[in-house]
């Protein structure tokens, strides 16, 4: 499909380089744009009146695949494209070899290169609101999986200086109910004053059952490590600024998985299965049928 008007922008975070070419590809207009939604707004006007009101007429180049601009502009009815950046790099190549940034060039290559070589870009959509808020889940889900096993692997190599006694119950320490355990004997010498009862009642508080009360008291109560004068106070200390914000990160994402599996936020598809953006695998639901539905359990008769 052949188009009246050829647009390249080259994306930034304050202003965005706009480029828009002829179907001779000339150059008609370079501007800026700024990161606002009057300045996107005029941008749109801008675009839509050599179309005489009909965008479906102007092919828009972009490197990012989502964002403001994007959505913008296919709400307004242009017909958007994205191309992946190494792509858009040997696209640049037949103009220069410099590797400087330059946001005019990047801005004309893109708007020149759909229009010659349109197979290499992929026509955007906007997905339905309920795949966005999924995908935002998702990726918030992985954001907070990463900064707990950051501050994980923190709380650890702190309890290796001075406490390796409760990575023998834990050994990546990231069990709420270590924290707690921790709370109740932070340092070696405050575990030889721990109460049983006290255990044992942090274990039933938190489900545990692998372990008893006596076996962690035996654990955490045997000799400590030889550390230096004021290492065992200022690793304390360390410790003690940890678990507030490991317990917050993994509140956050028991929160995000919540909200993520709520009914409303299924993504069905034909066929019953429901699909989440981003996931390893999708979850197939069980499709209730006359043929496919199991037959309910038969009582048994006295022999």
């Amino acid at each position: 499909m052949s188009y009246a008007w050829y647009v390249g922008i080259d994306w930034g975070t304050v202003l965005h380089q706009v480029t828009v070419l002829d179907s001779e590809r000339r150059v008609v207009s370079e501007q800026k744009v700024a990161h606002s939604g009057e300045a996107l707004a005029a941008l749109v006007t801008a675009l839509a009146t050599p179309c005489a009101g009909e965008p479906g007429r102007v092919a828009v180049a972009i490197e990012v695949p989502r964002g403001t601009v994007v959505e913008t502009l296919v709400e307004h009815g242009f017909h958007v494209f994205a191309i992946n950046p190494k792509q858009l790099d040997r696209f640049r190549d037949r103009f220069t070899m410099a590797g400087a940034k330059d946001d005019r060039r990047d801005a004309f290559v893109l708007a020149t290169s759909l229009a010659t070589d349109p197979a290499a870009f992929r026509r955007l959509h906007l997905d339905d609101p309920l795949v966005i808020r999924l995908r935002e889940l998702s990726r918030l889900e992985e954001e907070l999986q990463q900064e707990f096993t950051r501050l994980t692997n923190r709380l650890r190599d702190q309890l290796h200086r001075i406490y390796p006694q409760i990575l023998a119950l834990a050994p990546a320490a990231d069990e709420p109910w270590i924290w707690a355990l921790l709370d109740l004997a932070p340092t070696p010498a405050a575990a030889a004053q721990v109460p049983g009862p006290a255990v044992r009642d942090l274990l039933r508080r938190h489900r545990i059952r692998r372990v008893t009360a006596a076996g962690v008291l035996a654990t955490v109560q045997t000799p400590p490590l030889w550390v230096a004068p004021g290492t065992l106070e200022a690793v304390s200390e360390h410790i003690e600024s940890l678990l507030p914000r490991v317990r917050l990160v993994h509140d956050q994402r028991a929160h995000t998985r919540r909200r993520r599996s709520l009914p409303g936020t299924r993504a069905r598809r034909p066929g019953g299965a429901v699909s989440w953006p981003r996931c390893p695998r999708p979850v197939r639901a069980r499709a209730s049928s006359p043929e496919t539905s199991t037959p309910p359990s038969m009582p048994l008769r006295p022999g």
